[in-house]
């Protein structure tokens, strides 16, 4: 049977990304996958049944992607569908998981491993094991807020102790939690630190992307939040080696919002896209460590790059996210660099070049920057001096999350661009070269 032009994914996995698990689908290169996708982080977090941190769709098979192929996902649209939810910093608590948090949570008195759970009232000690009734979050806040939205999801306040109440006591509705969705809802702590801040939505997804070629838990599939899993006493324990089969899926880079495209690597047959933890606002670097998980509605299209073989995503962020300096030129800019070769006979030598932002991971910053500048390098055929100094003078590196997601962004010449068969995606984001 062949693939199908849309499908419509309201399924979610138990916070690991299998591959040995069956997909949805498969959709034709060239097709739509729509989803209703469910909060990410904090409500999976204080849900000791999901296993990652997360709870992303369940991933779809696309027609003809092969493992060293790439996945060029366009996202057309990004829909909050939330009221409300609720954020903050986090402070794990002991004797509550085995080694992390976010993977192994046991009940700390009948020592349950991955407990069901039920909601007892509000508060932080609302989330109780199903089986003996202790309190089992594994994570409490150390500053945090219930921020509710307008109508027209452009802007959202904080609100005070009696709105966070009234928020908490119908946590799955305010939260627009989809129906096959399991997490608890966060808004069942009803935090009101910060009362009456105003923020404004630019909503997009944290998680997006490919399965990785081994079961890694989906917040973790990354090179920061994998290194947690490098000799872990849990059964999704890797080693440094088998970190390497990650696909980078959790970014949680702001420009991954309407109107960017995210290119992935395929890892596995069918690639098997995902997404998830939509973010109705966040700064760079998420240095809070969480934002504004929502609900929401997302339309992306997928087509297939054939021998694309990159090691983690590439973003095409929409123009006006681009740092200043990997903005396409202009037609005068280009007049003007023209008249200036000539005068030092250098005439049709001047690069023709759009921008890509290649994204790196790793425990730090640094570890994160130099994985990006070497992807960079590798599938460019340069040296990573070269790219230093092309990222130095012709872009940026800009924070995604701390501590080690990032990208490295700047102007690549178009006829690399051709090689790579990536010049129509970028001619199709940034315009014809004047």
């Amino acid at each position: 049977m062949g693939g199908k032009e849309t499908i419509i994914v309201n399924q979610f996995v138990n916070g690991v990304l299998d591959p040995n698990e069956d997909m949805l689908g498969p959709v034709q290169d060239g097709g739509h996958i729509i989803a209703n996708t469910t909060p990410g982080c904090w409500g999976p977090m204080i849900t000791p049944c999901l296993r990652g941190g997360h709870e992303v769709t369940k991933p779809v098979f696309v027609e003809g992607a092969e493992v060293g192929d790439a996945i060029a996902i366009k996202i057309k649209s990004i829909r909050v569908t939330s009221i409300a939810t609720a954020s903050g910093n986090d402070a794990p608590v002991d004797g509550r998981f085995l080694g992390d948090p976010f993977v192994a949570v046991k009940c700390p008195e009948c020592e349950t491993m991955y407990p069901d759970t039920v909601i007892k009232g509000i508060g932080q000690d609302a989330i109780r094991c199903a089986k003996c009734g202790a309190d089992v979050t594994p994570f409490r806040f150390t500053n945090a807020y219930t921020m509710t939205f307008d109508d027209s999801k452009q802007v959202g306040i904080t609100l005070d102790a009696k709105g966070a109440e009234q928020v908490a006591k119908a946590g799955r509705h305010y939260m627009a939690t989809p129906d096959q969705s399991v997490q608890n809802p966060v808004v069942t702590f009803a935090p009101h630190d910060m009362v009456g801040t105003l923020a404004r939505l630019r909503p997009f997804m944290g998680q997006l992307g490919t399965t990785p070629s081994r079961p890694i838990p989906d917040s973790h599939n990354a090179g920061d939040f994998g290194s947690f899993l490098v000799g872990a006493p849990h059964e999704y324990a890797l080693t440094q080696e088998e970190l390497e089969d990650r696909t980078d899926g959790h970014m949680d880079i702001n420009r991954a919002r309407e109107g960017a495209v995210v290119i992935c690597p395929v890892k596995v047959p069918g690639g098997g896209v995902y997404l998830g933890d939509m973010h109705a606002m966040q700064g760079d670097g998420e240095i809070a460590g969480h934002t504004t998980d929502v609900s929401g509605i997302v339309t992306l299209q997928v087509s297939v790059i054939k021998g694309l073989n990159i090691q983690g995503p590439i973003l095409l962020p929409v123009s006006e996210d681009l740092p200043f300096l990997a903005k396409p030129f202009s037609k005068e800019e280009r007049e003007k660099a023209e008249r200036l070769a000539k005068q030092w006979n250098m005439e049709n030598r001047i690069e023709k070049s759009l921008p890509l932002s290649f994204v790196g991971t790793g425990p730090t910053l640094n570890d994160a920057t130099t994985n990006g500048l070497e992807r960079a390098a590798i599938l460019l055929g340069v040296s990573v001096p070269e790219v230093m100094n092309r990222a130095t003078v012709t872009g940026s590196i800009e924070i995604g999350r701390n501590p080690g997601v990032i990208t490295v962004t700047f102007l690549v010449p178009v006829h690399d661009l051709e090689k790579l068969q990536l010049d129509q995606l970028a001619i199709e984001q940034y315009g014809n070269i004047e």
